[in-house]
């Protein structure tokens, strides 16, 4: 078939270069709708949630439902060191925010009542089971 076609152009006159491309290597209609059927089912899935998500972490007063009061001395001195009497910070005790300021003016508040010690814990709290680790952070720190 690919030398019918070159001879007509050689008598012709007209020095075409035609095509190397045989008749049993055309496409079918057939063929192209089931290539377009594939290449609708490779496209891409649209999820509603990212499945690589972290979980939010809530803090454990919020969790439970608890509200610090200047009156729960316990409570309050999870969350003073037992040996300079200092409040440990939000990226220590894993509180949000809100209830991070709420519980350090409740054990202000307790300190100026008389409630809590200062520069210590009291010693009948220091075997209480702890709510976090002061050693190991839930968030790095900078020191």
């Amino acid at each position: 078939m690919s030398n019918l076609v070159r001879n007509i152009f050689k008598y012709s006159g007209n020095y075409l270069k035609s095509s190397y491309r045989l008749v049993h290597n055309e496409v079918s209609k057939h063929q192209v709708d089931t290539q377009v059927q594939v290449e609708e089912a490779d496209a891409p899935i649209t999820l509603e949630e990212n499945p690589f998500k972290k979980e939010r972490k809530v803090c454990i007063l919020c969790r439970l439902k608890i509200e610090p009061d200047y009156k729960n001395v316990r409570l309050l001195s999870q969350f003073q060191s037992s040996y300079t009497g200092r409040i440990y910070g939000k990226h220590i005790t894993g509180l949000c925010k809100a209830k991070q300021e709420k519980v350090e003016r409740e054990i202000l508040k307790a300190q100026n009542c008389g409630f809590m010690p200062v520069y210590n814990k009291v010693p009948e709290y220091l075997h209480d089971p702890r709510l976090f680790d002061p050693d190991h952070p839930f968030r790095p720190h900078k020191f």
